[in-house]
């Protein structure tokens, strides 16, 4: 593979990079203000409410442009000083699934042109869209405006189409070309993690000099291990939760769609009964999340599934959580499961074992970054609940194991932070800026 640009904030922070004074965040399909967890809000929503505060806080001014969901919220929502939300109508307000949103980005590239042109010429500095429909407005928004676009992709139809859950929908052809689209016309491309990087490069053909990888980062302060004694603070947040104080906890937290494959889990237990019923009588299930994406089509399948595989007793569903439930439900936990089919990172990773909890996750795109395997937790190959029963059989009874990989899960997440994730950005944003400005230089000299 090319070289790649890795944290390039940390690297080249000494270079006099010219830095924004404005961007335009471009997330069409959800929005920073949404619940992450259910419907289409999850890992996206958080990165880029956690960057734009960062990036607040070092004097750039962001303005993220989402569609409107509801008539009950005012045209604009400032989240922080120098972070606002702005909500284009694009489309009804209710019932338009993700699948439908192609039909309506005529209209939401209108509003963001409106909006910018109701402002004094060059107001914004830069773009940088969110997933592939918010990049092909950010491609038609930065010729109109003449500043450079920096795309994240957060995920790709290739890769979800070739890492497919069993159950799950491809993605469809048009998103494919869409996704090639933005790909083309992006001044920088953004990638979570090096295996994103080189799915850019090895099956989109992104051009390697454009492709920078900015690691996601946590809340360091909100997500911690509890302070005092470990086994003290795992009851109470227990209790607090209602889940069984006695025995041990499993825990997923994300969208109950097929790609996060929360039934491995379900399915791992019924096969730990059958390898060890009196371990597996000690073992409790929580599922926090909503449904999503194909998993709207059966909202009660993984009931019906623990029901068929005689679980039921053992498996617990949550809503999605928010505030300080969430570093709850992680210290609660023996284990955070995370079994998805593909990861562009896996923020959920990252946030569990800043509490201290290790985590079991699938060997898959960004989560073998996100999780040090053998050091913060444990990754297993595949997806077969055979190979999941016996990864949890092998740890949950290893109390000085798991504590082992407690320490290491919180020394692992304290190498991510947003503030180094928004630095990054930062020489990212730079980068584009100046490759933007001298290839406007050489059109115009060549004009002449």
């Amino acid at each position: 593979m090319a070289e790649l640009h890795i944290g390039v904030g940390r690297q080249r922070g000494a270079l006099p990079w010219p830095r924004p004074r404005r961007i335009a965040t471009l997330s069409v399909h959800t929005s920073p203000l949404h619940q992450p967890g259910t419907g289409d809000a999850g890992g996206m929503n958080v990165y880029i409410l956690e960057v734009a505060r960062r990036l607040a806080e070092a004097d750039v001014e962001v303005e993220i442009f989402t569609r409107a969901t509801s008539g009950d919220l005012p045209p604009v929502v400032e989240i922080v000083p120098g972070v606002h939300v702005r909500h284009v109508m694009a489309g009804p307000l209710e019932g338009l699934t993700k699948e439908e949103l192609p039909g309506q980005l005529c209209a939401f590239t209108a509003g963001v042109l409106r909006a910018e042109a109701s402002r004094p010429p060059g107001h914004y500095d830069l773009i940088h869209s969110h997933y592939w429909l918010s990049g092909q407005v950010g491609w038609l928004a930065k010729d109109r405006w003449g500043v450079p676009l920096v795309h994240s992709a957060h995920t790709l139809a290739k890769v979800k189409n070739a890492q497919l859950a069993a159950g799950d929908r491809p993605e469809p052809k048009a998103r494919v070309i869409g996704e090639e689209q933005v790909v083309a016309e992006a001044d920088r491309l953004v990638a979570n993690t090096r295996v994103e990087a080189g799915d850019l490069i090895e099956r989109y053909d992104a051009d390697p000099t454009r492709v920078a990888v900015v690691e996601p980062g946590v809340d360091l302060d909100r997500f911690c291990p509890p302070p005092g004694d470990r086994d003290a603070a795992t009851n109470a947040a227990r209790a607090q939760l209602g889940l069984p104080t006695t025995g041990y906890l499993v825990a997923f937290v994300g969208r109950i769609q097929p790609l996060k494959a929360p039934d491995v889990l379900i399915r791992a237990i019924a096969a730990l009964r059958q390898r060890d019923p009196v371990l597996a009588r000690e073992v409790s299930v929580v599922i926090c999340g909503g449904p999503s994406g194909s998993g709207l089509d059966r909202p009660t399948a993984l009931i019906e599934l623990a029901a068929s595989l005689g679980v039921a007793d053992r498996v617990h569903f949550l809503p999605p959580r928010t505030g300080t439930e969430l570093p709850l439900l992680y210290q609660a936990a023996d284990l955070v499961a995370v079994p998805s089919y593909n990861e562009s990172f896996g923020l959920v990773a990252l946030e569990a074992q800043a509490c201290g909890t290790p985590v079991v996750a699938a060997a898959v795109g960004g989560l073998v970054t996100a999780v040090r395997d053998q050091v913060s937790g444990v990754l297993v190959r595949g997806h077969d609940p055979v190979d999941w029963a016996r990864t949890l059989a092998r740890l949950l009874p290893d109390r000085a194991r798991r504590a082992e990989l407690s320490i290491g899960a919180a020394q692992h997440a304290r190498n991510f932070s947003w503030h180094r994730t928004a630095d990054a950005l930062l020489a990212v944003y730079g980068e584009a800026i100046v490759a933007h400005r001298a290839r406007l230089t050489s059109e115009l000299a060549a004009f002449r």
